[in-house]
């Protein structure tokens, strides 16, 4: 199924990027400092189905085998307030630029398996599922099998938790509570076209999928 990004996502999707940080981008990550440094993400990214309770209960997402510049793109909304989700911003905001491209770095790699196989193509999904996801042009953006993003500061997001991206597409849709919600202009204009049970219905096939993302678990003393 081929799914094509309308001008109005292409531009804005264009905009966004070079909106990015380029300092924090530009740092090069080590592996070894951010095993040192991820003690304070394993609590909750190192324990399998470990589940968050705000603002509802969901398991917290997968990041091992994530891309490195998400990962720092990502932290770097915390700091900003781009994403208001208070825990991650108090985490984010002690952080400095290498230590998010650190930590980058190491859950990047994290989990890997030298010569393993590419994630097999996905099944297709129920025709009510694929039209919602060429409405959301999610192809466009997060690349085949929802595995192989167009810019490297988006995420994979096959096989993510659902629950995780259902909650995820409702902060970016509605981005109007003090303490949750996420600014981004993309996600923002996709995910308004929708109603609760078509999110849930997207992050669930997308969820289902085979993907690189992993929970590695880790003990909290090392």
């Amino acid at each position: 199924m081929k799914m094509t990004l309308s001008p109005m996502f292409a531009a804005l999707a264009l905009s966004l990027t070079a909106a990015l940080p380029v300092q924090a981008q530009g740092v090069t990550g080590d592996v070894k400092a951010g095993h040192s440094k991820a003690a304070m993400c394993i609590g909750c990214h190192g324990i399998q189905g470990y589940q968050s309770t705000f603002p509802e209960v969901y398991k917290v997402p997968k990041i091992a085998g994530q891309n490195d510049k998400y990962i720092v793109a990502a932290l770097e909304a915390y700091k900003k307030g781009d994403r208001k989700h208070p825990t991650m911003r108090g985490i984010a905001i002690s952080l400095t630029e290498q230590d998010m491209a650190d930590l980058g770095a190491y859950y990047a790699q994290l989990g890997k398996v030298e010569g393993a196989a590419e994630p097999p193509a996905p099944p297709a999904p129920s025709a009510q599922v694929g039209a919602l996801l060429q409405k959301g042009a999610c192809v466009s953006c997060h690349g085949d099998n929802f595995s192989k993003p167009i810019d490297p500061t988006y995420p994979k997001i096959a096989g993510q938790y659902p629950d995780y991206m259902f909650v995820s597409l409702k902060a970016y849709r509605d981005n109007t509570h003090q303490l949750w919600g996420r600014s981004n202009p993309v996600m923002a204009g996709m995910a308004k076209q929708f109603s609760n049970a078509e999110l849930k219905a997207m992050s669930k096939y997308i969820g289902s999928l085979q993907g690189e993302l992993k929970t590695v678990p880790q003990g909290r003393f090392r």
